[in-house]
């Protein structure tokens, strides 16, 4: 897909990711709107902010609407990036933090995406990026409801991409290793460092996938940084 001209949204937009993905699209000259919570520190003519909450269907709704009056009804791009963990043992999850990964992690994708497919199908064409995790493969450690979240990302992607494939529309789920990002300011056991990979090597990803032949799906993509413990010294 060609990008000039093409509407993204772009959910959990404000930081990290979602940023770098969202300047990454507007350098291919995109039209995008950006949903988070907090606005980012971006200005651009072809840039829409839009403040909502993923969680909530209504808020969603909202945000879509807001996206079609100023760039119109014809969304080619959605990038369900928004995503968020908390780390610890199982029994010291309260049962509010593991709604509140539910709901960010997983809910967010299904009100999102059910609003542009229809309009996806109609043009014949359109790309749904979900960011999952290397969670999403794999098990691990003290982080029982953001892996759950995120196994949840990868049955949604392909039930969706076989459900979508023959309207024209693919979908794509990524799975990053740990990316030097804000999501992990709040975990104590864990903190961001050079040796992860960085936010815009993710949205440069992001953007080759949907740069693909119109004919070529890429289904599941996994990145991880090359040394994540830094560089071995004899």
């Amino acid at each position: 897909m060609i990008l000039e001209n093409k509407v993204v949204i772009v959910t959990g937009a404000s930081k990290g990711i979602g940023l770098e993905t969202v300047k990454a699209l507007l350098d291919k000259g995109a039209k995008v709107c950006g949903w988070s919570r907090n606005a980012p520190q971006l200005a651009h003519d072809s840039f829409l902010f839009v403040e909502a909450d993923v969680t909530r269907p209504k808020s969603v709704e909202s945000a879509y609407q807001q996206t079609v009056e100023h760039f119109g009804k014809d969304i080619q791009v959605l990038i369900n990036n928004a995503g968020m963990g908390f780390y610890g043992p199982m029994e010291d999850t309260s049962n509010e933090e593991w709604k509140m990964m539910f709901e960010t992690n997983v809910d967010s994708i299904f009100y999102a995406s059910k609003l542009v497919v229809p309009q996806m199908k109609v043009l014949d064409e359109g790309h749904i990026i979900n960011i999952s995790s290397i969670a999403g493969l794999n098990p691990v450690k003290n982080m029982v409801g953001y892996a759950a979240t995120k196994h949840a990302v990868t049955g949604i992607s392909h039930s969706m991409y076989q459900e979508l494939r023959e309207f024209g529309i693919k979908v794509t789920c990524i799975y990053p290793g740990s990316v030097k990002t804000n999501f992990f300011d709040d975990m104590d056991a864990i903190n961001a460092h050079s040796d992860m990979m960085r936010p815009e090597d993710i949205a440069k990803t992001i953007v080759d996938c949907i740069e693909t032949h119109a004919n070529y799906l890429p289904v599941d993509i996994e990145v991880r940084p090359l040394r994540p413990k830094g560089k071995k010294h004899n």
